[in-house]
């Protein structure tokens, strides 16, 4: 251990003016069986320093195969490893200048001993959360309605997943996975989250399309009570409920009854894509005519219903329309860039917008994304986008 004289002295050779240095000096040692793999730093910006400090905890998934990342209740973060050219470190009960007696004059030495150190910390970066692969787990069983029978009761074979099992396999927070749930349209049935069959899905709302038709209804008011006692005889009333939830808006009139005002564009949009699903490619024209017809009456259909959910291709002839769904790409943003160029040579910014706005990240536009993986060019004067990797032939 040194003396408060050797200190003096080595700031003497270091040719540094005693004055001009903080009154206390620590005089550092190494304790036994010290090592760097006996802890980790992470760095915490200001908000996820509140947030640990308030007594909430940070929770870091993936499976074996997935890179890891940190998450609070309500954000995902990327979680890499920095390394630092400087030895970090720790040292318990150190003070830093700031924390210390700013009256202190008088020169003390205090004895410090390292507890370990470290030349990486991890680093923390907000991120997307992946959240594509909670609709693959969910798809592995679709709710396909009560008719259908398998071995749901079985502890082997469990219809589907728990909220604590989503929480185990998929990289997001508590609060983006459940509203990723309800955007694509899931709900708990027996304690187990389950997606619903498409076509499914499809008969609940066409059971509450005929009846609002049969009652000569406002879509924009369709009695909750009344709907169940109809329909309640033909499929569970829990399922009817939670299809108007999902097309509709729940509200309660001047008479306090509970409402629904159905919303057309997601109607309209689910019918295209049940028409859609059936077919590689449509004939525009045609599929406009059919889509018009086959929604309910009163509804009326437009193009930007379908935005990130059809390729319209204004090039071939007859102009075409086929199926692209923005939940089916690839989660990767090189991987999505490159099945696009594969789907279609040439995109417009409106065209391509749709199906790259979820890759961004915090404070990134799409924009900035179209500079990266994609190399522009102008088209009949229409600026266009493609591939940045040669087209082989």
């Amino acid at each position: 251990m040194r003396t408060l004289e050797e200190a003096r002295a080595t700031v003497k050779i270091a040719k540094l003016k005693e004055e001009e240095l903080h009154p206390t000096v620590h005089c550092l040692s190494f304790g036994d069986n010290v090592s760097s793999g006996d802890y980790c730093l992470m760095e915490l910006d200001p908000t996820l320093c509140a947030h640990i400090e308030a007594g909430h905890s940070l929770t870091i998934r993936g499976d074996r195969d997935e890179h890891a990342v940190l998450c609070t209740e309500s954000k995902t973060y990327d979680l890499k490893i920095a390394d630092t050219s400087n030895l970090l470190l720790f040292v318990l009960g150190c003070s830093t200048p700031d924390e210390m007696d700013g009256e202190q004059t008088e020169p003390q030495l205090v004895q410090s001993q390292i507890w370990g150190f470290s030349n990486s910390y991890w680093e923390l970066r907000p991120q997307r959360p992946k959240l594509k692969k909670l609709k693959k787990l969910l798809m592995e069983n679709p709710y396909e309605g009560p008719s259908v029978r398998t071995d749901e009761n079985s502890d082997r074979n469990p219809p589907g997943y728990t909220m604590e099992d989503l929480l185990d396999r998929v990289q997001a927070s508590e609060k983006e996975i459940v509203a990723h749930l309800q955007n694509i349209h899931a709900c708990e049935i027996d304690g187990y989250w389950r997606i619903l069959d498409f076509d499914y899905e499809m008969k609940l709302l066409g059971l509450i399309a005929q009846l609002v038709d049969s009652e000569s209804w406002s879509f924009n008011r369709v009695p909750l009570d009344y709907s169940l006692q109809e329909l309640g005889p033909l499929e569970p009333k829990d399922m009817i409920e939670h299809c108007l939830n999902c097309y509709g808006q729940r509200y309660n009139d001047d008479g306090g009854q509970v409402c629904f005002a159905l919303d057309e564009d997601k109607v309209c949009r689910a019918t295209a894509q049940m028409l859609l699903q059936n077919a590689m490619k449509f004939n525009l024209s045609e599929f406009l005519e059919v889509w018009q017809q086959s929604v309910p009456e009163g509804m009326t259909t437009k193009l930007e219903q379908l935005t990130s959910l059809a390729l319209v291709d204004r090039t071939s002839r007859p102009e075409t329309i086929s199926l692209l769904r923005a939940e089916d790409l690839p989660e990767d943003t090189l991987e999505c860039f490159n099945f696009l160029f594969s789907m279609k040579e040439k995109w417009t910014e409106d065209d391509i917008t749709p199906y790259i706005r979820d890759l961004c990240g915090e404070k990134q536009t799409t924009g900035a994304l179209l500079t990266k993986y994609a190399r522009s060019s102008m088209q009949n004067g229409i600026k266009v986008y493609n591939s940045r990797r040669p087209v082989s032939t």
